[in-house]
């Protein structure tokens, strides 16, 4: 029979605890070796055991979070999930950075977090669906067109130019063309990016970053 995966449970609620302890402990295949209901004391769990896998509260005292960091640098082969109820993904994406290998929603059922912590301690990532989906839906989304993306390389040229300040006959010069071809692009940039003046047109070009120093070197 191989060895039990080991486990450190951190949790400053009470019942909670309790409920995940009894769902472990009622496992054959996992071994409870500490529990904390605090940063310091997770961290201070792991330094002292080294489990397979420390199993967190993001918001116990202390900072889940902080336990995270701390434990990925003390035990770097302790597997990190995090237990939340924030569905937040910027809390997701800090439990990833912070050494995670796990995201759990508290309210999870039993037999899922066994489940979770067995994938985990083989190499696995664990996110919880809902939040997984969401992700995989912001990532997929199509990204809106930008108006500039319907110009021509020489009226980004032109346009970069009139956001540097140059006149028609200045940006002439700068491309070897004539001022009347000039004013004919300006003509269709307007139309393009629908703006009424050279003015807006350079303040659109300026905040998509055409035209700032070292852009269009001539």
């Amino acid at each position: 029979m191989s060895e039990p995966i080991r486990v450190v449970v951190a949790d400053d609620h009470p019942l909670f605890l309790d409920g995940v302890l009894h769902s472990l402990r009622a496992a054959p295949d996992i071994a409870v070796v500490g529990t904390a209901t605090d940063a310091a004391g997770a961290l201070r769990l792991a330094r002292e055991h080294v489990p397979d896998l420390a199993l967190l509260d993001v918001s116990m005292p202390g900072d889940g979070l902080q336990a995270a960091r701390d434990i990925a640098m003390a035990c770097p082969a302790t597997k990190i999930v995090m237990l939340t109820v924030s569905e937040d993904e910027d809390d997701l994406m800090a439990a990833l950075k912070a050494g995670a290998s796990g995201y759990v929603l508290k309210g999870v059922s039993a037999r899922e977090l066994l489940s979770v912590i067995r994938a985990v301690c083989n190499g696995e990532v664990y996110v919880a669906p809902s939040l997984a989906s969401r992700m995989l839906r912001e990532m997929t989304r199509p990204r809106e067109a930008s108006p500039l993306d319907e110009l021509t390389t020489r009226e980004r040229e032109v346009l970069e130019l009139v956001a540097q300040g140059l006149g028609n006959q200045e940006i002439g010069l700068r491309l070897g063309l004539a001022e009347k071809t000039i004013k004919h692009y300006m003509t269709n940039i307007l139309g393009k990016l629908q703006v009424r003046s050279r003015l807006e047109a350079a303040l659109l070009a300026y905040k998509a970053g055409l035209g700032q120093a070292g852009d269009t070197a001539r």
